[in-house]
């Protein structure tokens, strides 16, 4: 049991050390999910679907990356009610292992040249029990933050874990791309590819190490204390906070689709259509993911000032505006050019995503706080991220243009922005004042 007092502040170490080790499980959960991606733009198309055309063989390991957010729901739902009944940390823990060990799995993965049919069907099944980790991890790992911190700063301390998400990203980059680098295309295709996937068996040890010795959030337990389990915390979200959950949806719009297009989509955009190397679309996604890392804690400290409201309006309405200026400048295949295109539409992302975490945990009580934000948060996935690579290659194979999948974008910031605006602002609000009001 921890001895902080639900009603007061973490003692400030106890509070960093939450954060660390949320946010070092956050960066190694989402190094395995966006590793995927990567690799499924790079080379599964090749190993894993080789009897189709290169477009078809993209949009078949695209669909498999999909699969990942289709299963992230029923992970949010599951891992939310158990993380409302019995706590935070062990469904954090359990999270991590399952991540950990699929990507591993992969790693070792026979290509379609080897077993046949079997090896996309692998694939698939991993990619399944990826999802289902990842739709757990988000909600825990910044509920424990938040459920620690102090009101007048939740949006900062929240936002660190949230940069755990590029964070992740940027080292599953960096290591693809490093692979890349010291390896012609036939080595990195026939062996390169998997050294990441198996270096997750690491990571994952190191981050079980570090969140083993967490406490259990001091409100939950309060919580638990003052009302015992809830029976179905999902099912009571549903019921009384649909609203909270249709909100934290809206907002989730603009944030997921922009991620995935420019991480995921724009590495095959940059290697396909305007034939940058490899090497070259993976360092720029590098450098500006590395921008955004040090952005989203920037933007977390602004919505404790000014609010969260207005911050990730700015972000959804400038990702809208962005989307019609980041591919004509990526065609130019200038790097400064590239790399601006880049930077500034990942800027507009950490706009959004670094008061998101507070923002959406503030839309729900604390007896149900678990499995609302996961809903809030991985329903739109579905719809959303998984389909973004997809849409957007569709789009352009149809119309020969970007300017579809700019207009997509545009349509998807103004869904967010204004959930923005309908949000209720609640900086500074304390859990009892928002429990008390929801």
């Amino acid at each position: 049991m921890s001895n902080i007092s639900p009603g007061a502040p973490a003692p400030a170490a106890s509070l960093r050390k939450v954060v660390l080790a949320s946010m070092i499980g956050t960066t190694i959960e989402w190094y395995d999910f966006f590793l995927y991606g990567s690799a499924a733009a790079l080379v599964f198309g090749k190993l894993f679907f080789p009897r189709s055309d290169p477009v078809t063989g993209t949009m078949l390991a695209f669909a498999t990356y999909a699969l990942g957010f289709v299963a992230r729901p029923l992970g949010g739902v599951i891992f939310g009610h158990f993380g409302d009944r019995i706590g935070r940390k062990q469904l954090l823990m359990l999270s991590l292992l399952l991540m950990g060990g699929s990507s591993m799995l992969i790693g070792v993965l026979p290509t379609f040249h080897q077993v046949g049919i079997l090896a996309p069907l692998g694939l698939v099944l991993l990619r399944l029990v990826q999802g289902f980790a990842v739709g757990g991890e988000w909600g825990g790992a910044v509920l424990m933050v938040t459920e620690y911190g102090d009101a007048k700063r939740r949006g900062f301390w929240a936002g660190w874990p949230q940069a755990g998400v590029p964070a992740g990203n940027l080292l599953a980059a960096g290591v693809l791309a490093i692979m890349s680098a010291l390896q012609s295309n036939a080595d990195f295709l026939a062996w390169g590819w998997r050294v990441p996937f198996l270096l997750s068996g690491v990571l994952v040890a190191i981050g079980y190490w570090v969140r083993v010795s967490l406490a259990e959030s001091p409100l939950f337990q309060q919580a638990l204390a003052d009302a015992g389990q809830p029976k179905a915390p999902v099912l009571d979200a549903i019921r009384e906070r649909p609203g909270g959950i249709a909100i934290g949806a809206g907002l989730r719009v603009a944030e997921n689709i922009s991620f995935y297009l420019l991480t995921t989509y724009a590495i095959s955009y940059m290697t396909e259509v305007v034939h940058l190397s490899r090497t070259f679309a993976l360092n720029c996604m590098l450098v500006a993911t590395a921008v955004e890392v040090m952005l989203i804690p920037v933007f977390a400290t602004l919505s404790d000032r000014i609010g969260r409201r207005p911050v990730y309006f700015v972000g959804a309405a400038g990702i809208a505006i962005w989307g019609f200026a980041f591919f004509r400048m990526i065609d130019t295949g200038l790097t400064l050019n590239v790399l601006i295109a880049m930077i500034v539409g990942l800027a507009c992302h950490g706009a959004m995503y670094g008061p998101q975490a507070a923002f959406i945990a503030e839309l729900f009580p604390t007896r149900m706080r678990y499995s609302g934000a996961s809903l809030a948060y991985q329903a739109t996935s579905i719809f959303a991220g998984s389909l973004a690579p997809i849409i957007a290659l569709a789009l352009f194979n149809h119309y020969k243009s970007w300017l579809p999948i700019s207009i997509y974008l545009a349509i998807a910031g103004a869904i967010s922005a204004f959930s923005a605006w309908k949000a209720r602002e609640t900086k500074g609000l304390t859990f009892a004042e928002i429990d008390a009001a929801v």
